[in-house]
């Protein structure tokens, strides 16, 4: 087929061989059933409130408490409170673990971290000891805290 022949083809061929715009009711279907496939296809969410007796507040050393909120394949997603004064010993990291202070402030060496702030530690790196001089609140996502892994 030559590009003359191309011209020469009738308009209406063009204009069946574009899809019709989609209906509004179609569009109900399409959203309902593309909401069932995601609903069978993907495990529910999930949330922890301050409150859930599931993921309890447990000791994690003097003046420390974690509050696990998913674990799988190595990995830790956890809330550690940290009272006036605690600190977590220096150690290294598995894994790049990532912080993001939510209450409070703390100390990594002479870095200063405050509430919004967020810090990650590089992978294999000695970290300095963290402390929270007024008390802090942080979210930590990293590999499982092990002893091995204090220096």
């Amino acid at each position: 087929m030559t590009p003359e022949d191309i011209d020469r083809r009738p308009s209406w061929l063009y204009e069946a061989l574009e899809p019709d715009p989609p209906q509004p009711a179609d569009m109900r279907l399409k959203r309902r059933l593309l909401h069932a496939i995601a609903a069978e296809a993907t495990p529910q969410h999930l949330t922890v409130q301050p409150d859930d007796a599931a993921a309890p507040w447990q000791a994690f050393g003097p003046g420390l408490q974690i509050k696990v909120l998913h674990q799988a394949d190595g990995v830790m997603s956890y809330l550690v409170r940290l009272a006036a004064g605690a600190s977590l010993p220096p150690h290294r990291h598995p894994l790049d673990e990532e912080c993001v202070v939510l209450q409070g402030e703390v100390r990594i060496g002479s870095l200063r971290v405050a509430a919004g702030g967020y810090h990650r530690g590089r992978r294999g790196l000695p970290h300095d000891r963290l402390i929270s001089d007024e008390g802090a609140l942080i979210f930590l996502r990293g590999a499982e805290p092990e002893f091995a892994q204090l220096l």
